[in-house]
């Protein structure tokens, strides 16, 4: 009967706990796994799309559980356990260089893989599954310590593949680097290499130094490359917004440092303090001052925002100060060219109806044309002292219920006649008029009509115009339609802005562009809407607004 031997030190506490684990392990295994699961989570909670942040968790996973084994391998004094948890770890080592070589790809070529990458990878795989449970990986284990004595496939194979892992992630940086230009990209993607290949040197430095020395204790400095790597991914978070981190990535880093001096109250040996000291130590120099200069970076972006909004805040006051002369300025001007405009219309009124006795005909066509552009005139300085007065808060609405049928009849019948001296047909649809009665100012929205029906006839050549009246649920809608220019999604953008007209200013100059503002800012003033539609140039337009029913 075959006894089952131990070795010579008593049985694990909590599967994790004996008196063979050295002090040591408190510095190399415990930061490592926090910092890696903690900066991982975050980083998949802040991109759980991106498949640069999944497989940057799954490494902090197979990392963490990687040492979570190893702490088994050094508190068990059972073969059978050290043979089934080296063999695990034996396992996980490819799958971590794996992972690092696919997102190292993604993250220095900014694409997926092609299949055949991926294919070659999953062969170069293959030897760690088929062989896992054979000689070939472990052949037994030494009973004065628990380690495993270790064959070909641990031994030899896993450390060319290791070492082949650094070269292709080393290749595929240099090729990409020569062919970048941007150089905010080059430090980025430099950062992450140099942080990548610390941790994969140091993991390979620590095995390796285990598997040929047998000394296991120091090989545990290895796992300090997990760390740095992370460093260095807080760092170009914070410079270049890798991970849409922000300053988070500072608070990382920060709790990072501090663990790892915390944990140094653990260690006991002289020796081991000096050089858990030294790596401390160059971590805080090195990530520090790199970190401290991303920060202040930072920091004077945001001075310099806030001057130029404090700026900016003292531009817009003057250009507030200016506008509101500006609107004074029109108001005043408006007012004064009122009176003169007002006695030209008259005067020109009774020359041509004859009050001052006949006139030839060259007089009169002169005095028509003149009676004309002071009609013209008086309509743009009636526009611009609207204007100022919505600008102002001066503009007064007198509110009381009308049918918009009645408005819109009246301006067709009106303006039929100046739309049949262009050869245009100006026809008038609606619903009944009781049905489209609405609550406003009938002035007001008469402007609005007469503004609509009357650009359709000045900018439509020939065709047709459509005025309509409809009730629509709980609105009325009025539009008219005409098949005249059309317009551009650009122009229509910025149809209804002050002093715009489109492409309308080429066939017709005489209009001040305030029209289509006036009447967005007098049917919005009542609630409703207004809106243009076009199938394109030279394809007609619709204006129309929506004011709310009353029942």
């Amino acid at each position: 009967m075959n006894i089952l031997q131990f070795c010579p030190w008593e049985s694990a506490k909590y599967l994790v706990y004996s008196s063979n684990i050295p002090t040591f392990f408190f510095y190399s295994h415990i930061p490592a796994t926090i910092i890696a699961l903690v900066i991982g989570t975050i980083i998949l909670i802040k991109g759980k799309k991106s498949k640069i942040s999944k497989l940057l968790f799954l490494i902090t996973v197979l990392f963490s559980l990687w040492s979570i084994f190893d702490l088994i391998l050094w508190a068990t004094n059972d073969p059978r356990t050290v043979m089934f948890f080296w063999s695990l770890q034996v396992f996980i080592e490819p799958l971590i260089y794996t992972t690092c070589i696919y997102l190292s790809f993604l993250f220095i070529k900014g694409r997926d893989m092609v299949f055949s990458g991926k294919l070659l990878m999953s062969v170069l795989l293959l030897p760690f599954i088929i062989f896992l449970s054979t000689k070939f990986n472990l052949i037994g284990v030494t009973l004065s310590d628990c380690n495993a004595v270790e064959g070909y496939l641990s031994l030899y194979y896993s450390y060319f593949y290791e070492i082949l892992s650094v070269i292709v992630i080393l290749e595929m940086f240099i090729s990409t680097y020569k062919k970048t230009a941007e150089s905010p990209r080059k430090k980025e993607i430099t950062y992450f290499v140099v942080g990548m290949i610390m941790f994969l040197l140091a993991f390979s430095w620590g095995n390796l130094i285990g598997s040929f020395t047998d000394n296991w204790t120091l090989a545990q400095a290895g796992l300090i490359g997990m760390p740095i790597f992370f460093g260095f991914l807080a760092y170009i978070s914070v410079k270049f917004k890798t991970f849409n981190l922000k300053i988070l990535s500072a608070q990382i880093l920060v709790f990072a440092l501090g663990l790892l001096v915390f944990s140094m109250s653990f260690v006991r040996t002289l020796q081991n303090i000096r050089v858990i000291i030294f790596f401390t130590f160059a971590m805080v120099i090195i990530l520090g001052y790199q970190l401290i200069r991303g920060v202040r970076r930072e920091v004077s972006q945001r001075e310099q925002l806030q001057i130029l909004t404090d700026q900016l805040f003292d531009a817009n006051e003057k250009l507030k100060g200016l506008d509101k002369l500006k609107t004074e300025f029109l108001s005043l001007a408006s007012h004064q060219l009122r009176s003169p405009l007002t006695a030209i219309k008259g005067y020109t009124s009774m020359i041509l109806e004859g009050d001052f006795g006949e006139i030839n005909p060259k007089a009169k066509d002169a005095t028509e044309r003149v009676f004309q552009s002071t009609m013209n005139l008086t309509k743009i300085v009636e526009d611009l002292l609207n204007v100022s007065k919505i600008e102002q808060g001066g503009m007064k609405y007198e509110m009381s219920p009308f049918s918009v049928v009645e408005i819109a009849s009246d301006m067709s019948k009106d303006l039929s006649i100046t739309a049949e001296k262009k050869g245009l047909k100006l026809s008038f649809e609606s619903d009944d008029a009781s049905l489209c009665t609405v609550n406003g100012d009938k002035e007001k929205i008469r402007q609005v009509v007469l503004n609509f029906i009357d650009n359709s006839i000045k900018y439509t050549k020939e065709g047709s115009i459509l005025v309509t009246v409809r009730r629509m649920g709980e609105s009325v809608v009025f539009a008219v339609k005409d098949t005249g220019m059309g317009m551009t999604p650009e122009i229509k953008a910025s149809l209804f802005q002050k002093f715009s007209r489109g492409d309308g200013a080429r066939m017709n100059t005489g209009g001040s562009g305030l029209g289509l503002y006036l009447a967005k800012e007098i049917i919005e003033a009542h609630k409703g809407t207004v809106d243009v539609t076009s199938e394109g140039m030279g394809k007609g337009s619709t204006f129309s607004f929506t004011l709310a029913s009353v029942k």
